[in-house]
């Protein structure tokens, strides 16, 4: 098979990598740039744990080939920390232990922000179906919802307090 060459944008830095063309973008990001956090759960777009945003929608990975990726923005988990601070969505998983084993947390946490930067006043209705594609086997789904939740919050403050 031929190698392709994608030039995209990951986490807001060029990057170009050689490819087969039936390379996932799931596989690329974790193999071509050493890009771990998105993990393969189900190979098939069920579990969410491969959850990245690409053009500023959320993808599985997985279901995504990484040729598709060329000339585009993709953001990971890698990305969500900003200044080597975290982000609220992370701070408030840590402080509301919303997270075990820790497989699910990265297409959580990055599923959790496209929802705050689609819309930073969801009700709780709409963060769990906003979160209905990512599955957790051993948090629950109450300590992750409250995370986010409260994270709105403080971004709503912080807006204001900028303002």
């Amino acid at each position: 098979m031929n190698k392709l060459l994608v030039s995209t944008t990951v986490n807001g830095d060029p990057q170009q990598f050689l490819c087969d063309p039936d390379t996932s973008l799931l596989d690329a990001l974790r193999e071509e740039m050493d890009l771990t956090g998105s993990k393969e759960g189900c190979g098939s777009g069920d579990c969410g744990a491969c959850t990245v945003v690409l053009d500023g929608k959320m993808v599985c990975a997985c279901l995504v080939l990484a040729p598709e990726a060329e000339g585009r923005q993709v953001s990971t988990i890698e990305g969500v920390a900003e200044g080597g601070q975290l982000h609220p969505i992370q701070r408030q998983f840590l402080e509301h232990g919303a997270l075990q084993c820790g497989f699910c947390t990265p297409g959580f946490i990055v599923a959790s922000k496209a929802l705050l930067d689609h819309n930073p006043e969801p009700s709780e209705t709409e963060v769990r179906y906003w979160l209905a594609g990512n599955l957790c086997r051993c948090t629950g789904y109450d300590k992750i919802v409250r995370a986010v939740m409260d994270a709105a919050a403080e971004l709503r403050q912080d807006r204001r307090t900028a303002a």
